[in-house]
């Protein structure tokens, strides 16, 4: 079964500072259809104008997931880090017993357009931590490139929950086949361009959800930048 949420259905609004598309319940939008999927608790859309950008705020117990398509974002936490976030960096946060952070889009003329993702965590109390990698785009063009993952399989950044995010760049015409294990689910979000799934025509901001699917064909309809969770 494939459930679609198309990109012009989900929450969110357009404060100035920031444009931001949820497809779960978050923040002030609430729809008891959308609180979720599986593991996945939230998954935002942010356009961050330039020289503006979260201030520190706090958050415990929840695995998250900033992936950045255009521009920069500068990261800062209470761990005492201090990074840059650019396109197509895997960047892990665990907030575990606690912690505070700071989001920044540091140019003065360009805005940062982000994928906010949070994974409900095996377990509560975690020891917090941060942890952030560079994937290129040669190895996720036409494939589909492990970023996160349990068990830091290839590289990937490591996130504690039974859950898996791949990402994948397709031209039009191209093709990626992702095989789920027996009980498995996926969420696929199309973060640029236009797919194909299963005769589905899927575009920029939409997402599915996937369950009972053994294989899973995704076809480019034109240049595209597309996230696949595999989850318990």
């Amino acid at each position: 079964m494939i459930t679609v949420r198309r990109s012009n259905q989900r929450g969110g609004g357009d404060h100035g500072w920031l444009n931001t598309k949820h497809s779960f319940s978050f923040s002030d939008y609430w729809d008891p259809r959308w609180m979720g999927f599986r593991c996945l608790r939230v998954i935002n859309e942010d356009y961050l104008a330039a020289a503006s950008g979260f201030p520190t705020h706090s958050h415990d117990d929840m695995e998250i997931i900033t992936y950045v398509l255009e521009g920069k974002l500068e990261h800062r936490d209470s761990l005492g880090t201090g990074s840059v976030i650019l396109p197509g960096d895997g960047q892990r946060m665990t907030a575990g017993r606690g912690i505070r952070h700071s989001e920044y889009n540091p140019s003065r003329t360009d805005r940062v357009h982000l994928y906010q993702i949070w994974i409900l965590p095996e377990k509560k109390g975690l020891e917090p931590s941060y942890e952030q990698k560079s994937f290129p785009a040669k190895e996720k063009q036409g494939k589909l490139r492990l970023i996160a993952s349990p068990d830091a399989k290839d590289g990937s950044v490591k996130i504690n929950q039974d859950a898996r995010l791949f990402v994948t760049l397709l031209e039009p015409g191209e093709e990626v086949v992702h095989n789920f294990g027996t009980g498995r689910h996926g969420w696929l979000q199309v973060a640029k361009g236009g797919v194909e799934l299963k005769g589905l025509k899927l575009g920029q901001g939409d997402g599915a959800a996937i369950s009972d699917q053994q294989q899973l064909t995704i076809q480019g309809a034109e240049d595209s930048e597309v996230l696949l969770f595999d989850l318990a």
